[in-house]
C-alpha cells in the first residue's frame, strides 16, 4: 500500500511518532497536525512529513487543515485522532473552564475531524478513521470525572460512526489504550518492571493491522494494556 496520506492529528512523540515512522515507511505521505508545531520538526524530518498547525477543538483551523491536504497530490486515506486533555481533581474542585477544555479537545475535537475527515472519504467511496480511547473510555476513575466525560463520549462517537460508515466502505475502530505508553528514557519504568508500559511501536502495529482489515473481518474496537495491567 502506498501513494495516499495519513493524517495523524494531536502528533508528539511516543504513539503518534511510532506511527509516523511506520506509515512512512510503507510509502502513505504523512501529515502531523498538532496545537504546537515546534516540537515536529525531527519527526516530520524523519518521516518527510508535511506539519500544520491545528488546534481540534477549532471548527474554522480543522476545516483550514483538511483545505490544506485537498491541494495535495493525494487523498487521505487514513486519520488517526491522538488529541487528550484531562483535569485530575475531587470532583468538588473541578475547574469549569477546565472541564470545558477538556471536553473540547478530547471528545468534540473528534467530531470536527472525523467529520471533516468522513465527508472526503464518503465522496472517494473508501477510507479508515481510528480514534485512540483510554482506560477511561470504559471506566470513570476518581478524580477524573472530565477525563472520563471527554473519552466516554468520544468511545460513542467512534461507535456510532462505524454502524453509519461501514456500509459506505469507510472503516471507523475506537482503541482502549488501557496502561501508560513508555516514553524514551522513561523514568517509570524501573518502577513498572519490563512489561509495564506500553511499547508504542507495538501499538503502532495494531493500528496499522486494524487499518489492513479487510472489509468482511472489520473489529470497530481494540483493546491494548500490557500483560500485568488489572482490567
Amino acid at each position: 500500500m502506498g501513494g495516499g496520506t495519513a493524517l495523524i492529528v494531536g502528533a508528539g512523540a511516543g504513539l503518534s511518532a511510532a506511527l509516523a515512522r511506520r506509515l512512512a515507511a510503507r510509502g502513505l505521505n504523512v501529515a502531523l497536525a498538532a496545537r504546537s508545531t515546534d516540537k515536529l520538526a525531527a519527526l516530520a524530518r524523519e518521516t518527510r512529513a508535511s506539519v500544520h498547525q491545528c488546534d481540534a477543538s477549532d471548527p474554522a483551523q480543522v476545516a483550514a487543515l483538511f483545505a490544506a491536504l485537498d491541494a495535495g497530490p493525494d487523498a487521505v486515506e487514513l486519520v488517526v485522532y491522538n488529541p487528550s486533555y484531562r483535569q485530575r481533581a475531587p470532583f468538588v474542585e473541578l475547574d469549569h473552564e477546565e472541564v470545558r477544555k477538556t471536553l473540547m479537545i478530547t471528545c468534540y475535537g473528534g467530531f470536527l475531524v472525523g467529520q471533516e475527515a468522513a465527508k472526503r472519504m464518503v465522496g472517494a467511496g473508501q477510507g479508515t478513521i481510528l480514534f485512540t480511547g483510554a482506560s477511561a473510555s470504559i471506566k470513570g476513575y476518581k478524580h477524573s470525572a472530565p477525563f472520563a466525560m471527554g473519552k466516554f463520549g468520544l468511545r460513542g462517537l467512534a461507535q456510532s460512526m462505524a454502524r453509519e460508515l461501514a456500509p459506505q466502505n469507510i472503516h471507523v475502530a475506537h482503541f482502549v489504550i488501557d496502561g501508560g505508553i513508555e516514553k524514551e528514557d522513561d523514568p517509570r519504568k524501573d518502577a513498572r518492571g519490563e512489561d509495564g508500559l506500553l511499547d508504542p511501536t507495538a501499538i503502532a502495529d495494531t493500528y496499522l493491522h486494524v487499518f489492513d482489515q479487510p472489509r468482511n473481518a472489520w473489529t470497530w474496537e481494540v483493546e491494548l494494556r500490557p500483560w500485568m495491567e488489572n482490567f
